[in-house]
């Protein structure tokens, strides 16, 4: 068992081990602490999603869904690789599980498997996993089928392994959520045995040395803000595309079809929908970019 990792030291570990992390904002303070304990921890369970999509699962698992508020995990693992980071402290991804698994987990002293659970959310032995287990999210239908890129596999191989590493963890620290409560099913699709052993031969090599300034995101090229002139019908160019994608991913669309490179209404209301997040109102969320909401929206440069 182990004190929960700092924002800091959480985000430091998993650039160590070679994961590509991107920060939402708010994450680092978004949790459910007030809801119940945080820590001590003992280990990571990995989940599915049963979702497609990258932008609307980080979406869903930052904000929860009726009856289950969010954060849902701690980290959206994305199927090119790309770690999401979406909460910092306990979030609503475990649930309850079974004592002797989690027994198990802490000592390390199970085989191929952990025992077979026989407690859940609810039930009358289970014990609180959102307390004590870091939580992956990870996007996949869940149907068994729908498959698992070499590069999601990686990146699940590498943040298990990032923070066994960090707490001073083996592989058998690392489960499923079908490890951990009876009622679950996730994941499907890879073993998790197979998986521990990947973890577990990345612990026994040295982490790679991250190259100088490996620890700090790559500073990405932004598109200066045009001027509030160039929003007009008359208007077609890659920006505008860029930035219909941007609001895309901040979950603040109004698009029926696109984003494409004309300025149109579905723009302005995808657009308003930004303002309005930023905490604009009135004549200020109007849908029409201004300096300061283009500057926090970071569209991408493009020629």
């Amino acid at each position: 068992m182990a004190t929960p990792l700092t924002a800091d030291r959480f985000v430091a570990a998993l650039r160590a081990e070679g994961v590509t992390v991107v920060e939402h904002p708010g994450w680092r303070t978004h949790n459910r602490n007030g809801h119940g304990a945080w820590g001590p921890v003992t280990g990571v369970i990995i989940h599915h999603t049963v979702s497609a999509g990258t932008a609307n699962t980080v979406e869903m698992c930052f904000d929860g869904y009726e009856g289950l508020p969010g954060p849902l995990c701690h980290g959206v693992i994305a199927k090119d690789g790309t770690v999401h980071l979406v909460g910092n402290g306990r979030a609503n991804h475990a649930g309850g599980g079974d004592p002797a698994v989690l027994r198990a987990v802490v000592s390390e002293t199970y085989g191929d498997r952990p025992p077979a659970p026989r407690e859940h959310q609810g039930s009358s032995g289970a014990v609180d996993g959102n307390s004590r287990f870091y939580g992956f999210e990870c996007v996949n239908l869940g149907n068994g089928t729908d498959p698992w890129p070499p590069a999601q596999l990686d990146a699940i191989e590498r943040v298990s392994a990032a923070l066994c590493r960090a707490h001073g963890w083996g592989a058998r620290s690392v489960i499923g959520h079908k490890e951990w409560s009876d009622w679950k099913d996730d994941p499907r699709g890879f073993a998790m045995p197979t998986m521990r052993d990947r973890v577990q031969a990345r612990l026994n090599k040295a982490p790679a040395k991250p190259a100088p300034d490996a620890g700090k995101p790559a500073v990405p090229r932004l598109q200066p803000f045009p001027g509030t002139s160039f929003f007009r019908r008359e208007t077609s160019s890659p920006v505008i595309t860029a930035m219909g994608r941007r609001l895309v991913a901040e979950g603040c669309s109004a698009y029926t079809v696109g984003p494409g490179p004309r300025w149109g209404e579905a723009d302005r209301l995808s657009y308003a929908k930004w303002q309005h997040k930023l905490g604009f109102r009135g004549s200020d969320a109007d849908g029409i970019p201004g300096a300061a909401s283009w500057n926090a929206l970071k569209v991408p440069y493009t020629k």
